[in-house]
């Protein structure tokens, strides 16, 4: 038998919506090309390879391009997969042993919890090539040891924006975060996400850009508990929740896909 791999859609209760990505669950540890070979065939946003190790799973991220520090939306698609297949207990804490250190995940009633650090962002100058690829002047500009963060001043703005990707792959970061406030009151922010250089040209729901993002608004709305929305073609909702040096990223999965590897 095969290599089993599902593709989850997370931060959507909608099959199609949301972010999708891959989850392998191994015995033990895999040949790191072997792993980029398949994200690479796979060509979502994100693959998850897990494997279990110790009191939880070790698990690692990877694009179509490379291997990643931090994702949310695989790391909710791989709680998902375990508790749906059985590999733990509906009720039991999900633990990840990861790049960015132990990460958990957790049942909340119809929605799953992730337990994140959190990742300021500190105010900097933009790169002009930065303003010259999206083509807008952001009200504020900001950067943390992976992505910048751009505040636009509406939500026209935000979702206006066609990027140069050719001119965002030579800015020197991870991801580009841009982000509003959002028209309708049923959010109370909106956000895109771009990271060409990462081999995704816009990620539908990014989890982990929240984790700057939640304490971002923080500061700005006087408040630490969000309805967030990404505003991509596909579309997610993220709850947030600022607490201290972690962010809480909530959301909903479903599985659209199992397929088995015959190589």
């Amino acid at each position: 038998m095969g290599t089993v791999i599902y593709q989850v859609d997370a931060f959507t209760s909608v099959p199609f919506k949301g972010n999708p990505a891959g989850v392998c669950i191994l015995d033990g540890p895999a040949d790191p090309g072997w792993m980029q070979s398949v994200a690479t065939e796979m060509n979502l946003p994100e693959t998850a390879f897990l494997y279990p190790e110790r009191d939880g799973y070790n698990l690692r991220w990877l694009s179509p391009a490379i291997e990643v520090e931090l994702c949310g939306h695989a790391t909710l698609a791989s709680a998902h997969v375990l508790w749906e297949t059985g590999a733990l207990k509906r009720g039991a804490r999900a633990r990840f042993h990861t790049r960015s250190g132990l990460l958990t995940a957790k049942k909340a009633g119809g929605r799953v919890d992730l337990d994140f650090p959190r990742e300021e962002a500190g105010e900097v100058s933009v790169p002009e090539r930065l303003t010259d690829a999206l083509g807008v002047e952001p009200v504020y500009a900001g950067k943390n040891r992976f992505d910048y963060l751009l505040e636009l001043g509406s939500e026209t703005e935000l979702r206006g924006l066609t990027p140069d990707m050719s001119l965002l792959r030579e800015v020197r970061c991870r991801g580009i975060i841009v982000t509003s406030l959002p028209d309708s009151p049923e959010y109370d922010f909106i956000s895109r996400f771009f990271a060409p250089s990462a081999g995704i040209d816009e990620d539908p729901v990014t989890g982990s850009a929240h984790c700057c993002l939640g304490p971002y608004w923080e500061k700005r709305l006087g408040k630490s508990e969000f309805n967030a929305y990404q505003a991509s073609d596909r579309g997610g909702e993220v709850y947030v929740r600022v607490q201290g040096d972690r962010v809480i990223l909530g959301g909903e999965a479903v599985t659209v896909l199992k397929c088995e590897l015959l190589v």
